[in-house]
């Protein structure tokens, strides 16, 4: 018997898809989002109109130095590098001399960061490895409120809140304890060096804070996750793989705070005194160079003392932006420009 061939079965191809009305409706109703010759000229505007406002902040900086400089002549012909080391301020005999306002800015500074650095990296360090998420937020933005409080408001709350609490059980506790090193001696006024150098700390701890915590979130999570898996403990895990790598931004950001302690002006004249000596001990009323410009500005009435004063403003404001731009700089070490990013 043999075997008849099958026949073959027939495929038809499938027919290509149709387009929907609605789809052909879609296409044909596209229109290009610019119409027409396209012009040059408002790019450029654009361009031109960026660069001059970039140049104008430049410009506005020379210009405030150009103005410090000529108006600080005067008082550099009398005293040349003088004016810097003397410590009398007589302005009935026009002697004058930065030392002592120079010495009240350093020393109530230096102590506003004793007190304001372990705080703030405290906060920061709490906040980026060990707060809860849902705190997370509150907790920052709670810090970061406080630098939107205007420095007046800082410096009543001192006079009426701050200062009692320092003349009635801080200072004699500090007198009591540690009078031997001759830095916590003389009457507790409350009003003083160590008045000035604790609202400075309030004052920029929300900088120190905010900085340190972008430095932190941008070390990479793969170095916590390697020193936890060798058997570390969360602080080791902190110490050897999260503050050893961002150790150079933390540095810039307690120089940026530094920064903005030197140039503190109301909450600091509140509190400190108002009295141009050099004394050793904390408790003692003192001046600083933002202070004595707030001051006495207005009662400059002969030419050298207004130059005086215009010369004060001049080291003041070299100082600061010297400040600001190392503290930049060590910050964008660590950074290199990355946007922070949340941990999880």
């Amino acid at each position: 018997m043999s075997n008849q061939a099958l026949p073959r079965p027939r495929f038809t191809p499938p027919e290509p898809e149709r387009a929907t009305r609605a789809s052909l409706k879609a296409e044909t109703s596209t229109t290009p989002l610019l119409q027409g010759r396209v012009s040059e000229v408002p790019d450029a505007l654009f361009g031109w109109a960026m660069r001059l406002c970039g140049l104008a902040v430049v410009a506005l900086l020379g210009l405030i130095v150009y103005e410090l400089v000529i108006g600080s002549q005067l008082s550099w012909h009398a005293f040349g590098w003088k004016f810097f080391g003397q410590t009398e301020w007589n302005p009935v005999e026009d002697q004058f001399g930065a030392l002592p306002f120079i010495y009240g800015t350093l020393v109530s500074s230096l102590l506003s960061l004793v007190i304001a650095v372990p705080l703030a990296v405290g906060v920061a360090v709490f906040t980026t490895e060990m707060c809860p998420v849902w705190l997370r937020g509150a907790l920052s933005f709670t810090t970061e409120l406080l630098a939107a409080i205007p420095s007046v408001i800082y410096g009543l709350w001192a006079i009426f809140i701050l200062v009692p609490l320092i003349r009635n059980y801080a200072e004699p506790f500090l007198a009591k304890t540690l009078g031997w090193t001759g830095l916590f001696t003389g009457p507790p006024y409350g009003i003083g060096m160590l008045a000035a150098g604790v609202i400075l700390a309030i004052m920029i701890i929300p900088i120190i804070s905010s900085i340190t915590r972008e430095v932190l979130t941008v070390v990479p999570q793969h170095q916590r996750e390697a020193v936890l898996a060798l058997g570390a403990t969360r602080w080791e895990m902190i110490r050897v793989g999260v503050l050893r790598n961002a150790r150079a931004g933390i540095v810039g950001a307690i120089i940026l705070g530094l920064g903005r302690a030197l140039g503190e002006t109301m909450a600091v004249t509140m509190v400190i005194g108002n009295r141009a000596e050099i004394a050793k001990s904390l408790f003692a009323p003192g001046y600083t160079m933002a202070s004595v410009l707030a001051n006495e500005f207005s009662e400059a009435t002969g030419d050298l003392y207004l130059s005086a004063l215009v010369e004060i403003g001049l080291a003041l404001f070299l100082v600061t932006i010297v400040v600001n731009g190392l503290a930049r700089v060590m910050v964008w070490s660590v950074t290199r420009g990355q946007p922070a990013r949340n941990i999880a």
